[in-house]
């Protein structure tokens, strides 16, 4: 045997060795060597190959992170659907779903179940190609996904090739792809430290990490991955769904080890009571638990509806609640002037995270709630939901509590501050100057529903309005790239791409601007509606009351606060300036084709192939109307992934149910 061949050998031999070794660590959680034994086989392995170039292959272990940097991820078309789960919320719930199972089946059946727990991540289907894998993929809207399989090569959970020799020539899985709390946690430390804003929740951070372009900085982040779900094999069948997670653990992929199966439906209560009481105490953030049919052929047998399985249902944990103390309450100011309590809490963990702070709203909550500083309270938080105080535990006070006054002056500049009118529940700051007011208008006009200009967010408009640079939203447009320079972390490719997306803004559509400015009682619907009925900036100065209240979707309100702020000097001498740099300031007339004439649309969960406002648009501009909440005079309910309380709502109300791409076909055929 020549020298080359002996090397490829031990190069073959490495891998194998590192594969088993990462089954044992990151499948079995049992480690047969230590650290560094391990790390002493990499290091070898990379040795070898950086030698013998000739020899490394895809599926090597030391070849998860891609040297490219991606212009974007393309599509790919999901041969099986990847669908989401209906939620129940109670116990009377799963057994109501049970007794609708067995009505579907109409026969006596012995029903078993695999439960396992419901990870807060982001879905991913895996390809695996004779053992090696050749695409990692989204869910994206269930029927088309995007390929970003560099990103998911460098996850080391998710083997890059498969072990044993008995798998399928072809297999496709689903899993959850996350990130652990500790990491979550490093992670946000790190972006504070940068001056970048922190991610709310690790499935945000996860969501967040698979979209980067580079998979360098994705291999940073330390992503998970648990697989859950059999798609398809060729020429390769399972008999359960129990029976698919222990032969999977075979081949090197990595399932939880707290799935269970259960012979009825009272033991799938017991494991979600179980974990409803300990799910604080896993390294990751579960939000309920997945319960399926066992067996696949009942599965085949139960099919479908158009978003899910009749055969599985996810069971919700309730809302997380902690007590804690209310260290002080102090004011924000927004971008309109109100000022808002804000409770300073005693930091509490709280369903994984921990809670420092909670909005008062008004000072009307704050004597409904009768909430004191140093009084001790229940809060609460729901998935995203931002945590509110639920109420004050009167019981604690000692008599040193202290009530808390509605401020005579702005907190952050000083000014006078007034309600508009006496019935209303808000205090404003009526200096036009205000800082706090300025950062926030700033945020609200970069957002993605008005200027859309990325890379604009709370530490850029801090340092821009602290450092003078910025005094006003037509400032943003006489920035320079060179200016950015001058900003803490900016380097030359990051102050041309925040250059490069103000300019970008400049040509977005009259009711994004609208809405941007931030008039009071203008909404995103709103502005779309005023935009398309006066197409010209120049005609809101002309404007009065009358004119906008005969629009049928414009009340009182609202038709006095558009002709306040038009009113405004310094509002004339603000678009002017804006006319003068290029902005984009009418609505170009465009052909309407009333295809949707007469129907009414709601949006429920997250679209991948538009947000929600460009959806609404969409809707408009082909004669249909959309609202914000379900009734009986809604004829269409489009439903994205992780959809909301919406999707109960239509349920119970018998609402026609779309996907997006039923929407989108919906649009073309019409």
């Amino acid at each position: 045997m020549g020298n080359l061949e002996k090397i490829k050998k031990e190069i073959e031999k490495l891998r194998e060795e590192i594969r088993y070794h990462d089954w044992r660590y990151y499948v079995l959680a049992d480690p047969e060597i230590s650290d560094k034994d391990y790390d002493d086989l990499v290091r070898r392995l990379k040795e070898l190959e950086e030698k013998y170039p000739q020899f490394i292959t895809p599926d090597s272990p030391t070849q998860r992170v891609s040297g490219a940097v991606l212009e974007g991820f393309p599509t790919v078309k999901h041969r099986v659907k990847m669908l989401s789960l209906d939620n129940t919320y109670s116990m009377e719930e799963l057994k109501e779903w049970e007794e609708k199972i067995k009505r579907i089946l109409k026969r006596k059946v012995k029903l078993d179940y695999t439960v396992e727990l419901k990870i807060d991540g982001v879905s991913c289907a895996l390809v695996y190609r004779d053992g090696e894998l050749t695409l990692g993929a989204t869910r994206g809207d269930g029927e088309v996904g995007e390929d970003i399989t560099p990103n998911v090569r460098t996850i080391k959970t998710v083997p890059l090739r498969l072990i044993g020799k008995d798998f399928p020539k072809v297999i496709e899985v689903r899993g959850e792809i996350y990130m652990d709390k500790v990491d979550f946690k490093k992670l946000n430390e790190e972006r504070l430290k940068r001056g970048e804003p922190p991610f709310a929740n690790p499935r945000n951070a996860t969501s967040g990490s698979l979209k980067l372009l580079d998979s360098k900085e994705v291999g940073k982040r330390n992503l998970k991955c648990f697989i859950h779900s059999f798609s398809w094999a060729q020429n390769y069948t399972f008999k359960s769904q129990y029976e698919f997670l222990e032969k999977v653990k075979e081949w090197g992929l990595r399932t939880n080890s707290y799935n269970k199966y259960c012979r009825n439906l009272d033991e799938v209560i017991a494991y979600c009571n179980q974990w409803q009481a300990k799910r604080d105490t896993l390294d990751y953030e579960v939000d309920g638990v997945v319960v399926k049919v066992n067996s696949f052929s009942l599965q085949r047998e139960l099919g479908q509806t158009l978003k899910s399985p009749r055969w599985a249902v996810a069971y919700k944990f309730p809302a997380h609640q902690a007590t804690t103390t209310v260290e002080d309450i102090i004011f924000s100011v927004g971008r309109t002037g109100i000022i808002t309590p804000v409770a300073i809490l005693k930091p509490v963990e709280c369903g994984g995270v921990t809670i420092s702070r909670s909005t008062l709203h008004n000072f009307d909550e704050i004597k409904r709630l009768d909430v004191r500083v140093k009084d001790t309270v229940l809060v609460e938080r729901a998935g995203e939901v931002i945590p509110k105080i639920v109420k004050v535990i009167t019981s604690k006070r000692k008599g040193k509590e202290r009530k808390v006054k509605v401020p005579h002056r702005c907190p952050v500049c000083g000014g006078v501050i007034s309600k508009e009118k006496e019935e209303e529940v808000y205090f404003y700051c009526i200096n036009p100057d205000c800082p706090a007011k300025l950062k926030q208008s700033l945020l609200h006009f970069a957002s993605r529903g008005a200027m859309d200009i990325e890379g604009m967010g709370d530490s850029v408009v801090e340092e821009l309005v602290e450092r003078g640079m910025v005094k006003s939203l037509v400032d943003i447009y006489k920035l320079k790239k060179e200016d950015f320079l001058k900003l803490p972390l900016f380097a030359e490719k990051k102050a041309d791409n925040l250059y490069q997306a103000i300019q970008r803004g400049k040509s977005r559509s009259l009711a994004r601007f609208l809405y941007g400015l931030g008039i009071r009682h203008v909404g995103e619907k709103a502005a779309m509606v005023l935009a398309q009925k006066f197409r010209d900036i120049d005609k809101f100065f002309t404007l009065d009351k009358a004119d906008l209240e005969s629009i049928p979707e414009v009340g009182p309100v609202m038709a006095e606060s558009v002709v306040k702020f038009f009113s405004q000097s310094r509002v004339r001498k603000m678009i002017e300036e804006f006319k003068k740099l290029g902005l984009n300031l009418r609505e170009e007339e465009k052909v309407k084709k009333d295809i949707l004439r007469g129907k009414t649309f709601v949006f429920t969960g997250e679209l991948e192939s538009f947000t929600r406002t460009e959806a609404q648009r969409l809707v408009e501009e082909l004669g249909g109307k959309w609202s914000s909440s379900v009734s009986r005079n809604t004829d269409y309910l489009v439903v994205g992934k992780n959809p909301g309380s919406k999707y109960e709502k239509g349920k119970k109300l018998g609402i026609k149910m779309i996907g997006e791409e039923e929407f989108k076909q919906l649009i073309k055929e019409k």
